[in-house]
């Protein structure tokens, strides 16, 4: 397939080079920043820089909108599509329906509609196992909607089809497994560091965290720690310490020290 990509941070630089390892022609790139247009086409192979949104003439037979959510709205706006071009975006919360709506309100010729949604944190300079990437794929459409499960499977043997809503909760749900876990990893650093402590030491339990939760039917059925013991004097003495530290990481403490005795109280 020939595919043109309009964005240029972390999901269309894995997800463009990921596509030409398989096999496809990455023919355009577009961003709003040039530089950072030029600095991705030149990880590909024979990538057009694209000037502007102005796509009427493009070859692509699939357009990539990866871009971020309050983006999105402003792009379809100001594009211009070739007719009959497969247009996708990669967000893990906008509906298809909207977003096919958007297009129709905007666009002054048909083109269809799907998404690619890979799930997954990108960060340029992490190699990803490509073939392991979950790729959420949906289309109103069953021709197009098969087309982008031949080009997700190109690349990954991890391909689902997924409606809007299920793929909305997937999303919130990474949000959980993902970005809030980063954070906690980020102020236990932060914690450690204070005291010039190295955080080397806890990356074995972290690694034993997450695998246990992997090798577990019911990751709630591995949890330890002073909250899951109702250690109460330790509780004290960690809120004290944190309060003096830091009382923004009191509070997420506190929170989440509730949330765990609730859970085992009512178990």
């Amino acid at each position: 397939m020939k595919i043109s990509f309009v964005g240029s941070g972390n999901v269309a630089w894995h997800l463009s080079q990921a596509m030409e390892e398989a096999g496809h022609w990455i023919c355009e790139v577009y961003s709003r920043n040039t530089q950072n247009a030029r600095k991705l086409a030149a990880e590909l192979y024979d990538a057009n820089i694209q000037p502007d949104l102005n796509f009427a003439d493009s070859i692509a037979d699939v357009i990539v909108l990866a871009v971020s959510d309050d983006a999105l709205d402003q792009v379809i706006q100001q594009i211009v599509f070739p007719e009959n071009v497969i247009v996708v975006h990669t967000s893990g919360t906008r509906s298809l329906a909207e977003f096919q709506k958007l297009i129709e309100i905007y666009s002054d010729v048909f083109v269809h509609t799907g998404i690619f949604y890979p799930l997954q944190s990108f960060s340029k300079g992490f190699p990803i196992d490509y073939k392991e990437l979950p790729l959420c794929v949906e289309s109103k459409n069953e021709l197009i909607e098969n087309k982008l499960i031949s080009l997700a499977q190109s690349i990954s043997d991890n391909v689902t089809r997924m409606d809007s809503h299920e793929r909305f909760v997937l999303h919130v749900s990474a949000v959980f497994a993902n970005n809030f876990t980063n954070y906690l990893i980020g102020v236990s650093h932060d914690l450690i560091s204070r005291e010039q402590l190295n955080f080397d030491l806890l990356k074995p339990l972290i690694q034993t965290t997450i695998d246990k939760a992997f090798h577990s039917e019911e990751p709630t059925e591995v949890q330890t720690g002073p909250a899951r013991r109702g250690d109460w004097a330790t509780i004290n003495r960690h809120m004290e310490y944190l309060q003096e530290t830091n009382p923004e990481w009191t509070a997420i403490y506190r929170l989440l020290t509730d949330k765990i005795r609730e859970l085992y109280i009512a178990k």
